[in-house]
């Protein structure tokens, strides 16, 4: 059976089976396009406008079901359309030739990085150009338009250059429907001078995507099934692991179904963390070896057998390559492969398959969960403040807690705030992100502005850094624009806190700046926005019943001074971890 991707009912064009008469203004390649992305589930597009696109994004705003966003530049853009598809399933940006889309190229490499679906737009030069020896601005000099492509070609899994009718068709539609199956950014090039021209190709209403999907080998997957349940049925206290390429196997519901049919301890790694609901009753925290949230990793190093579905081990996941884990008692479940142990590898298994068999086949076994209960010692609370006492970060994110609901969502800037948000507990509904596997800073600006923008009916309550803030701090007037009530917390500590702990040195201080005084002065008198600075937990509270009271329309944008070595235990065990994976000599020659 064929499966319909993007929005099936809201997007579906109201008139499949009628022509559009050749040489209308209608039957275009802008027109083609604008209807794609409004049919795969796109109503927001990111943007910075340059010579050789804009008349395509004459034809994108005149889009009744499709509204271009105008970001500062080109990275936010990217950024942008990757916080997006986190919310929405899938994003889009335009940017202009060269100048554009190299700027653009570290947002979407992040998006390949963490398996996005993501249609990077590129407007290029004119058809004529091309096999020609001229020479055009927003290049490197040379007669060479390539330049562009070839960089793309590693943070794509498709490119499609567009100068020529014929086979614009072809190219748009392939390459959308490319990055919907494979999960990951494609490129897509459309000469200047194309997105007006009518072309008979376009003379009809595109019919809606039906992507056929993958399926499991029937075979395959009863014996990785067999295997795996004979493996998990034979331990005493096994335990489950989700990772972060459940959501591109579209696998979280049958992860869910695996651990209420097998009674195991459940745990996320961290950049899984949001996947799996954590008010399930056997949840018991992100699984981080020596910063893993209390009491989880005594339970996972110390089962004789756990699952792993989808997981990343990097350096950064493994905390320098420490985790306490072994290959003998682990089963390794990946988006399309299966392995058990140190034994056999079952290729061409789905992993939302494999785990909704399995969960069929296990004999309930709640062991680890119970002696997780056993050893489980409730959190402490952190020391009372004293009155007008400067502010600590474990007091501040003890008041975040509170603010948490099914309506909110959290975005995690890299840094510390990775840390303390791990330990966030999540209730039912409150979406959360971070940017683990690529981790550059300053990603989360632009996150923020995408995904609110795809999830209006969430307020977001993002967590930044001042040193990652300086990096994209301009597309606060996005969200301004936008009409956004994002609420954000700027952490301001004096400078790169996370990379002081890996190693420390002059360069990781910055120059501090008046944050509340620059968002006010991107305000501007337009559109709503409230700021403030707090220093002690009294201003705190009352900034945050601001926000959510009285202000709870506006962007609420709350400055946090703490000290600049007030950090949480996690970041100072990870950093020394990570600073000794990094420093390792060479291996003997």
């Amino acid at each position: 059976m064929d499966v319909k991707i993007g929005a099936i009912d809201t997007c579906k064009p109201p008139h499949t089976d009628v022509a559009v008469p050749f040489n209308s203004p209608e039957s275009t390649l802008g027109r083609h396009l604008a209807r794609r992305l409004v049919q795969v589930g796109v109503t927001d597009v990111f943007g910075v406008p340059g010579d050789f696109n804009l008349t395509l994004l004459d034809h994108l705003i005149d889009e009744p079901g499709l509204n271009f966003v105008g970001c500062c530049n080109e990275l936010n853009a990217g950024y942008a359309a990757d916080g997006y598809a986190r919310a929405r399933g899938v994003g889009a940006c335009v940017v202009t030739f060269t100048v554009g889309g190299l700027s653009v190229l570290n947002a979407i490499a992040g998006a390949y990085s963490e398996n996005l679906p993501l249609i990077c737009i590129v407007g290029g030069p004119n058809s004529n150009d091309y096999g020609t020896n001229r020479i055009l601005h927003h290049t490197i000099g040379l007669p060479d338009f390539s330049q562009e492509l070839r960089c793309f070609q590693t943070v794509t899994c498709y490119q499609a250059v567009v100068n020529n009718l014929e086979d614009a068709h072809e190219l748009i539609d392939t390459a959308i429907s490319t990055s919907l199956k494979e999960s990951k950014p494609v490129y897509i090039s459309i000469s200047c001078n194309l997105p007006g021209i009518p072309h008979p190709t376009f003379s009809r209403e595109p019919v809606p995507f039906f992507i056929s999907p993958r399926l499991s080998n029937k075979m395959g997957l009863e014996a990785a099934v067999e295997a795996a349940a004979e493996f998990l049925n034979k331990a005493v206290k096994p335990v489950i692991v989700g990772g972060p390429k459940m959501r591109v196997a579209k696998a979280c519901d049958a992860f869910v179904e695996l651990a209420d049919a097998s009674g195991y301890a459940v745990a996320v790694m961290p950049s899984a963390k949001g996947m799996v609901p954590e008010h399930h009753p056997h949840f018991i925290g992100t699984y981080w070896g020596a910063v893993s949230t209390a009491f989880c990793a005594e339970i996972v190093e110390s089962a004789d057998a756990y699952l792993f579905a989808g997981p990343i081990f990097n350096d950064y996941s493994s905390v320098g390559y420490s985790l306490l884990l072994k290959r003998e008692k682990a089963i390794i479940v990946q988006p399309d492969r299966v392995t058990v142990g140190n034994g056999p590898t079952f290729g061409c298994i789905l992993m939302k398959d494999f785990l909704a068999a399995l969960g069929k086949r296990l004999k309930h076994n709640p062991t680890a969960y119970e002696n997780y209960r056993r050893i489980y010692v409730p959190e402490g609370h952190p020391l009372k403040c004293e009155p007008k006492e400067a502010l600590r970060v474990n007091v501040l994110f003890e008041h975040i807690q509170r603010m948490l609901s099914g309506d909110t969502a959290v975005i995690a800037e890299t840094g510390d705030s990775w840390f303390n948000c791990q330990k966030l507990k999540l209730p039912k509904g409150c979406g959360y992100e971070f940017q683990m596997q690529y981790g550059s800073i300053g990603w989360s600006v632009g996150a923020t502005l995408g995904y609110a923008q795809a999830a209006k009916e969430k307020r977001v309550i993002a967590f930044i850094g001042d040193g990652s803030f300086q990096v994209t701090a301009q597309d606060i007037s996005t969200m301004l624009q936008c009409g956004q009530r994002t609420i954000i917390f700027l952490i301001n500590n004096g400078g790169y806190t996370i990379e002081v702990e890996i190693h420390d040195g002059p360069y990781n201080v910055i120059k501090n700046w008046n944050y509340t005084g620059l968002v006010d002065a991107i305000h501007n008198g337009q559109g709503k926005c409230w700021t403030t600075k707090v220093r002690c937990e009294e201003e705190l509270v009352e900034a945050i019943e601001t926000a959510t009271e009285t202000k709870k329309d506006s962007l609420c944008f709350i400055e946090v001074i703490v000290h600049k070595d007030d950090t949480s235990k996690e970041l100072l065990e990870w950093g020394s971890r990570v600073s000794a994976a990094n420093s390792r000599p060479p291996n003997p020659q």
